[in-house]
């Protein structure tokens, strides 16, 4: 093993959960252009393929409670190891897949790396990082969750027009190896923080039973009826058990996700600004090639081109908005950005089959920035104010909640799509969606203008 000082210990173990957590979100989206292909290939139509993607997310909402009880078992070196040995054995069982269900299984063993991972990065950029470095580092974290699920369908759409669907779990297997060789001889072993932490079975099956009863709705709502009680039993047991898990963590002595986060009012308003932005940019990466490949009639690289632009600038914009927020505060980033969200949001609710794409590149491009300098200075600014013992816990907890609101951003939008598409084919379903997207996105303007301060 390769000794490091302190602090490069630290940018080495942040780096590798960066990289990490960016290549499980990458891994989320990618999905979306290669249904198509994978649908081919084992015949299956695109309702069925969706569970794809729906899996990802159950799989992500029920691990990522536990991460908290994890961190305390585990040293932030074995728990990287796991969750990138799991991501590795998922990308190899998928890239061998010879039937629709082991390709479920590899996706369920790559969602639980990525529930690792979330709150892990976010916990690191806030607890490893002296004061005055964190929205630096949460913008560079922003990378993961702003840059990564942009360029999956770009990717997505290229390997499945070139080499095939199965190609880019080759490229995330050999990454992965690459990332567990750095964790292994770069990132120091340290104590678990407690050996003795015990975990309240109760509350992780609550959590379990509310965020996948949810997730599961919101997913089952994106191509059924809403009357369909695959709809709204998962849903209403979701509600029920996550009302009562939320109960339970100021009940029992030792919570698995402590509900002491929202004595803050900062962590309250970034908690549902969060909520709303996912909500609004999530969907996107589906809805725009659904509408590109769709009623534009063009090609899934094409889709992808959309993306281009965004993801390029969000190198940039990521870190550079963590940066200013260091710089200048919170307020002046988050309003800005907020308008650019608001700007392009709105600007693509009044696309048409015949806009032509350079044009709905620049309008995703607009938006795109504005999701990228959101992410980390919400995230920074709203956990600043915490006890450091529960900072892992605000992390866990939004990174939850703010899957299930992608979840039910995306839904309704498909919802709007369908249901429209029944009298009026064309892009007025699109537009309707989109519309909802600039809504969300008003929504967390106003919440940056009201709030952040």
């Amino acid at each position: 093993m390769i000794k490091l000082s302190e602090r490069g210990n630290t940018y080495a173990l942040f780096a590798i959960v960066v990289l990490g957590c960016a290549l499980g979100s990458l891994t989320q989206t990618v999905m979306n252009a290669m249904l198509g292909g994978v649908g081919a290939d084992f015949g299956i139509d695109a309702s069925v393929g969706q569970w794809l993607t729906t899996v990802y997310m159950l799989g992500i909402g029920i691990t990522v409670p536990a991460v908290t009880f994890m961190a305390q078992k585990m040293c932030s070196k074995d728990l990287i190891a796991l969750a990138l040995g799991l991501f590795a054995a998922g990308a190899v069982v998928d890239f061998v897949a010879d039937s629709f269900l082991v390709l479920i299984l590899g996706r369920v063993l790559q969602a639980v790396a990525t529930g690792i991972t979330l709150p892990l990065v976010q916990s690191i950029a806030m607890m490893r990082f002296p004061a005055g470095q964190n929205g630096t580092a949460m913008g560079i974290a922003g990378i993961a969750m702003g840059f990564a699920p942009n360029i999956g369908p770009l990717i997505g759409g290229a390997l499945v027009d070139s080499w095939g669907w199965r190609s880019f779990f080759v490229i995330l297997a050999v990454l992965l190896v690459v990332l567990l060789a750095a964790n292994a001889l770069l990132v120091a072993r340290e104590e678990a923080p407690s050996s003795k932490a015990t975990l309240e079975g109760v509350s992780l099956l609550l959590s379990t039973l509310g965020f996948g009863g949810l997730l599961l709705a919101f997913s089952n709502a994106a191509n059924m009826p809403v009357a369909n009680p695959a709809v709204w039993a998962p849903a209403v047991l979701g509600a029920v058990c996550l009302v009562l898990f939320v109960r339970r963590q100021k009940l029992v002595e030792r919570p698995l996700i402590s509900m002491r986060i929202f004595e803050s009012a900062r962590y309250r308003a970034s908690f549902a600004a969060q909520c709303c932005l996912f909500a609004s940019f999530m969907g996107i990466t589906l809805i725009v090639p659904l509408l590109v490949q769709g009623p534009m009639g063009l090609t899934a690289l094409e889709a992808g081109i959309v993306f281009i632009p965004a993801t390029i600038f969000a190198i940039i914009v990521n870190p550079l908005a963590g940066i200013l927020t260091d710089k200048l505060g919170a307020r002046p980033v988050v309003i800005v950005a907020g308008v650019l969200l608001t700007a392009g949001a709105a600007s693509m609710a009044l696309v048409g089959v015949d806009t032509p794409l350079w044009l709905l590149t620049l309008m995703q491009t607009v938006r795109g920035l504005g999701v990228s300098a959101l992410i980390g200075p919400l995230n920074s600014w709203g956990m600043a104010g915490l006890p450091r013992e529960i900072t892992m816990d605000a992390s866990a907890f939004v990174a939850c909640v703010r899957q299930a609101c992608a979840s039910l951003g995306t839904a309704v939008m498909v919802l709007v799509i369908a249901a429209v598409s029944l009298t009026a084919p064309g892009a007025l379903g699109y537009q309707l969606a989109f519309a909802l997207s600039a809504a969300l996105s008003v929504c967390v303007l106003a919440c940056a203008v009201w709030k952040v301060r």
